[in-house]
């Protein structure tokens, strides 16, 4: 009786210190496929034209958000937060975009936010 007790416990704490563990990596993978879908399906982007979305948990808010690049722009890092719907709230240049010295207004991708 004594040897199950302990296998439960065991098993009990093994599942308690997954769980964080196994909640990010489900998000990250939610937030990649909504974001994937809005392109696709809403933004109507051919699927050959994305280079890679990437669910990324973050330590700021909002805690997870999708990070996007385009095949066609491959120096910018778009940001698309996924929660209730989808919408774009930044991006990021990569080294190699400061280096080109790239503008806000010479983005093909950004959605300027509804003033």
């Amino acid at each position: 009786m004594k040897r199950a007790k302990k296998m439960m416990l065991v098993v009990i704490l093994i599942a308690v210190i997954l769980t964080p563990f196994i909640y990010v990596q489900a998000n990250k993978m939610i937030y990649t496929n909504r974001v994937s879908r809005y392109l696709v399906e809403t933004e109507k982007i051919p699927l050959d034209q994305i280079q890679s979305v990437t669910g990324v948990w973050s330590k700021k808010l909002p805690a997870f958000c999708a990070v996007v690049v385009f095949k066609d722009e491959p120096e910018v890092e778009y940001i698309y937060f996924a929660h209730n719907g989808v919408m774009q709230f930044g991006y990021n240049l990569t080294e190699e975009g400061k280096q080109k010295g790239i503008e806000k207004s010479e983005l093909k991708h950004y959605n300027k936010p509804e003033e």
